[in-house]
């Protein structure tokens, strides 16, 4: 399969596309710094990005982050934005991928899970929370056999080694990317993979 990675210079998007690369895929990297360049804050540049490309199997979305916010001290730009990319971001992405991708190609977004409350974690858990309701609804709405997932990682391990933080608590790369490639290559439609 023809497979577009948006965010594949990430922790993540670097896992999936090594993933998917090694099962056999044409991977087609794109990022916000990259040669194929993709930004989910600035959604005019995933049409570029799809021009560029042709036709594809599927379209694998690793760049979504939010930030980690303050809800008492946030302001109302500083919260929309914190938003756009991952959850409006993501929604034009699929959205534009609908009419670019072959008869049964799918789209899978990212989301995140917090086992249990987070602090500064609100905007994330309403943007993870749009995401799932989003993908549950739109994959009853997709024409030719489409198909459309979220998987929602928790912490990843390289992540939390890279604030310093214990890792062990985390999930590797590795083994969140394998599920990515799993979503690609199955037929869930509609669902939360949470690995």
């Amino acid at each position: 399969m023809k497979v577009l990675v948006i965010g594949a210079t990430g922790t993540i998007g670097a896992a999936v596309a090594a993933a998917l690369g090694a099962a056999g895929h044409e991977v087609v990297a794109a990022s916000r710094g990259g040669e194929l360049k993709a930004d989910l804050a600035d959604p005019g540049t995933l049409d570029g990005v799809f021009d560029a490309v042709g036709a594809l199997d599927a379209v694998v979305c690793c760049a979504a982050s939010g930030p980690l916010v303050e809800l008492g001290s946030v302001t109302d730009e500083e919260f929309e934005a914190g938003a756009r990319a991952k959850l409006f971001g993501q929604a034009a992405l699929a959205r534009r991928a609908v009419a670019r991708l072959r008869d049964g190609g799918s789209v899978t977004l990212t989301g995140g899970t917090f086992v249990s409350p987070l602090a500064q974690g609100s905007l994330g858990a309403l943007v993870n929370a749009g995401l799932e309701g989003f993908v549950r609804n739109a994959a009853a709405e997709l024409p030719r056999g489409l198909r459309i997932n979220v998987v929602a990682p928790g912490w990843i391990r390289e992540t939390l080694e890279g604030l310093g933080m214990d890792g062990s608590a985390g999930t590797p790369a590795a083994d969140v990317a394998r599920a990515y490639v799993e979503v690609v290559e199955g037929t869930a439609q509609g669902l939360t993979i949470r690995p």
